[in-house]
């Protein structure tokens, strides 16, 4: 209320007033000499206040002043800080909202978009692998135990089933994934069904021998041959050459024989141009090995 100049007087009510008189000696720090009496002080503090209020125009009775010192006195208008509490500090919260809502409110969208991104993105696919690969990897293995009573087969299916489910305790679906691939691998060796034929078109060989390194002198000898399905269609088959170790999935190879398999086909080429007995092994479904009605070790080579 300091310098502030009313022009026209109004009529106030005595209680503010009495809080008017308060504020004011609060204010305007008005201090007095220890020394003096309370009288002498009250009665220096009315002088002043009524010097006050008259500068501003204001007529205040002897009453009134001296409500407003007896109030001062009294602390009738002071309102006490509050302790320390948790509802006081919810009440700061909430009072100062407007500062620190909007930003609050934002940072709260972000993590929602963060929550709802990593339960799409991360913990759904997690969960999911958690129920598929454990049924895919057992639904694999059931496969090759019902078209297969090879003992070859069944012991490689047990042997990655058996990988699958370690790596599913230990929470690594790749590895788990990786098993099941090899189970769908087998499976597929397991159904394929062909005639081992050997080649016998115009311009192409129908067998080679070779002189192995470390032995001149020495023959090996291979018939050319081809993997044909039921239908007539030729498979590319994945071989693994005994010259160098590698394997390649090819459509013909050079099977090993031995050298009275190798003249007698010879022969029956040479007759007529064509191999009637051109048959020298046959791949089952449900087994994994091939079954050769010539002498052979299964050895081949894959270029020539």
């Amino acid at each position: 209320m300091n310098d502030v100049v009313v022009k026209e007087k109004a009529p106030l009510d005595e209680l503010m007033l009495a809080m008017d008189v308060v504020d004011t000696l609060r204010h305007k720090e008005l201090m007095l000499a220890r020394e003096l009496t309370a009288e002498d002080r009250d009665a220096k503090l009315l002088g002043q206040l009524r010097e006050i209020y008259t500068s501003q125009g204001i007529e205040v009775t002897d009453e009134i002043l001296q409500r407003g010192v007896d109030a001062l006195r009294e602390e009738r208008f002071v309102f006490p800080q509050p302790e320390p509490s948790f509802a006081r500090t919810l009440a700061k919260v909430y009072v100062t909202r407007d500062r620190w809502g909007k930003p609050v409110a934002a940072a709260v969208v972000v993590l929602a978009i963060a929550a709802v991104a990593f339960q799409v993105f991360v913990r759904g696919p997690q969960l999911r692998q958690a129920t598929e690969v454990p049924a895919e990897l057992t639904a694999a293995y059931q496969t090759i135990d019902t078209i297969s009573d090879d003992p070859a087969a069944l012991e490689a299916a047990r042997a990655q089933l058996t990988a699958g489910e370690a790596a599913i305790a230990e929470g690594d679906y790749d590895a788990a994934r990786a098993a099941i691939d090899e189970l769908e691998t087998l499976e597929y060796r397991l159904n394929l069904e062909y005639d081992l034929r050997v080649v016998s078109r115009p311009g192409e060989q129908s067998g080679v021998w070779r002189e192995p390194e470390g032995n001149r002198g020495a023959r090996n000898h291979y018939l050319i041959v081809e993997a044909v399905t039921p239908r007539g269609e030729a498979l590319r088959v994945p071989i693994t050459s005994e010259e160098d170790g590698r394997t390649r999935a090819v459509r013909a190879w050079g099977l090993r024989v031995d050298e009275a398999t190798y003249n007698r086909v010879a022969a029956d080429k040479r007759d007529d141009g064509i191999i009637q007995d051109n048959i020298v092994g046959r791949k089952r479904r449900g087994v994994l090995e091939r079954e050769y009605t010539v002498p052979t070790t299964g050895a081949a080579i894959t270029e020539w």
